[in-house]
């Protein structure tokens, strides 16, 4: 019996599914705790791993957040407008920083420092860092990385490299062009931030080189992914003294503005839009960039950033005069031919995945209904208590109502999505990131190039309608070698997208039903009117009208137009 069917018959009309819980009880004495939420239907207050009282991570047993802001901490960039078309759904973490007093232009120019460092102690020795030699493996040790470089790799303990490294490395640090494919989550950014580094370390600048000329050009397609391949170079930007600028949409112009022209700037990370803006008011010349790199190609193309990139690119010195890398998830046809345009007798590398999704992912699809999945929801956080999780769903409207149910149910959680503002954004993520957050309730927007360390639990609370929008929702997880738990609800309609992803990653899904425990009921009711559908109503296809098939048309080949931006 095919997936389709079995389901069909676990939710048969005018049957009330067995174990499903009361959502709408009138809450219990008591109410919520100030730390967190009451214990499911008798059961006293949860235990944490210790046996200590569980709340959500981030608070104390008073409810405060815990611990200060580091000193130093960054932050404070301000809103604005660009025409930046970053349609964004986006990508990867670590620990950013929060406000201090540098004015305005420090606070957009980041720049990694010896003297810094060796304030802080006794001058590195390289031979100090033992790494073990590996079969199968390359060693950073055995690559020709610059000792700053080599310092901040031992800091990180990026002992060996992946294979997307350790194929690509090679001939990028020796100034070949390289086009790079590897499934995300590979440390494809830590391989051309590598490259970028040695070039400007081991190249003299040009003398009498002005200010907005950066050295090195590296693009992406959304605002979230320009912040977090900037959060990556500054770790390994540590002990190099490179300037470092990230410019995007969404931020205040005129700061981006000063931090260009007070000082020069060796690497500019951009989306297309904003950094075109700045060339149009001549703020910036890209007449001395030695290296260009174009992450995440293929979602330039898929949304529609092309003619800029192709405004940029000819803007550059010519293929012969510089280096350009491009590195991507997937490399279509369309791609490859961009990367003829653009490059000179570049390497192709392509690590072929044996599975479209990593290994380290336990994957898990749960049969529920549509009633049942927040309450799913909040006893799998109650239960299993993940450190950082990330919880997807289709539509804006959908994680709204989740987000303010889960606090509701006193889970501390946050939102991200197209609609939230793009300062509130970057301190969402640097809340998420530092831990003070652990639950983010996120559209696609956060879907693809976040890679923020210690994400230890994804769930689907909708079936996204795209089968390769699973695969990187999922890829949030069990990162570089890391395990990770994906989990996803099928209910009455989103089962339907199930097919297209087992047949777009060469794989079944095994469907199961949820425990009897994350049945228990709520410790309070819903919000009112907040218990509505999730899926957002019809015009999508299938049960829910109007794309033709129960698929709606969608899950099969990529569209080439621009995507509609959650």
């Amino acid at each position: 019996m095919g997936i389709l069917s079995r389901i069909k018959k676990l939710f048969n009309p005018g049957a009330s599914p067995k174990g499903t819980p009361a959502v709408n009880r009138p809450p219990p004495s008591g109410g919520r705790t100030e730390g967190g939420a009451q214990a499911a239907r008798g059961g006293g207050k949860p235990k944490g791993k210790d046996g200590a009282e569980w709340r959500p991570s981030g608070r104390g047993a008073d409810g405060a957040r815990r611990g200060p802001r580091r000193e130093g901490d960054r932050g404070g960039r301000d809103g604005g407008r660009s025409r930046d078309r970053d349609r964004s759904r986006n990508d990867r973490g670590g620990r950013r920083r929060g406000p201090r007093d540098e004015g305005p232009a420090a606070t957009e120019m980041r720049r990694g420092g010896r003297t810094a460092a060796v304030a802080a102690g006794e001058p590195w020795d390289a031979s100090s860092w033992q790494v073990p030699e590996q079969d199968g493996k390359r060693r950073f040790l055995d690559m020709a990385v610059p000792e700053p470089l080599m310092h901040a790799l031992a800091d990180l303990h990026f002992d060996y490299a992946t294979p997307i490294q350790a194929q690509a490395l090679p001939p990028a640090l020796d100034g070949r062009d390289v086009c790079g494919r590897a499934q995300t989550g590979t440390g494809k950014t830590a391989a051309f931030l590598l490259a970028v580094f040695k070039q400007l370390l081991e190249t003299p600048d040009r003398e009498g080189r002005r200010k907005g000329h950066p050295r090195a050009l590296v693009m992406a397609p959304t605002r979230e992914l320009c912040l977090q391949i900037e959060h990556d170079a500054e770790e390994l930007n540590k002990y190099a003294g490179l300037r470092l600028l990230a410019v995007y949409g969404g931020m205040d112009m005129q700061r981006q503005r000063q931090a260009l022209n007070e000082k020069q700037v060796d690497v500019v990370v951009a989306t297309p839009g904003r950094l075109l803006d700045f060339r149009q008011r001549q703020d910036i010349d890209f007449g001395d960039v030695e290296i260009l790199v174009i992450d995440e190609a293929d979602r330039m193309l898929d949304m529609g950033f092309i003619p800029d990139m192709q405004r940029i690119v000819y803007g550059c010195p010519p293929p012969d005069r510089r280096q350009t890398m491009l590195f991507s998830a997937t490399l279509t046809p369309d791609v490859r031919r961009l990367a003829s345009r653009w490059m000179r007798d570049q390497v192709v590398v392509d690590i072929e995945p044996e599975h479209v999704a990593a290994d380290t992912i336990d994957q898990r699809v749960y049969i529920a209904t549509e009633d049942q999945k927040f309450t799913i929801v909040y006893n799998i956080l109650r239960t299993m208590k993940p450190e950082r999780v990330i919880i997807f769903a289709n539509r804006r409207d959908s994680t709204d109502r989740l987000c303010e149910n889960l606090k509701h149910q006193g889970v501390d959680a946050a939102l991200l999505s197209g609609a939230v503002d793009q300062r509130k954004r970057v301190a969402v993520l640097e809340a998420f990131r530092e831990g003070r957050v652990p639950v983010l309730v996120a559209t696609d927007v956060a879907g693809r190039g976040l890679h923020i360390d210690g994400i230890d639990l994804i769930i689907n609370f909708n079936v996204p309608e795209q089968a390769e929008d699973y695969v990187h929702r999922i890829g949030r997880t069990g990162r570089v070698g890391e395990k990770g738990v994906s989990i996803t609800f099928a209910d009455e309609l989103d089962s339907y997208y199930i097919p297209p992803i087992e047949e777009y990653m060469k794989q079944p899904l095994k469907c199961i039903q949820p425990p009897e425990e994350w049945l228990e009921p709520l410790p309070q009711e819903m919000l009112a009117g907040r218990a509505a559908r999730s899926h957002g109503g019809s015009g999508r296809g299938g049960p829910r009208g109007g794309r033709g098939g129960p698929r709606g048309g969608r899950g099969g080949p990529r569209r080439s137009g621009p995507r509609r931006r959650r």
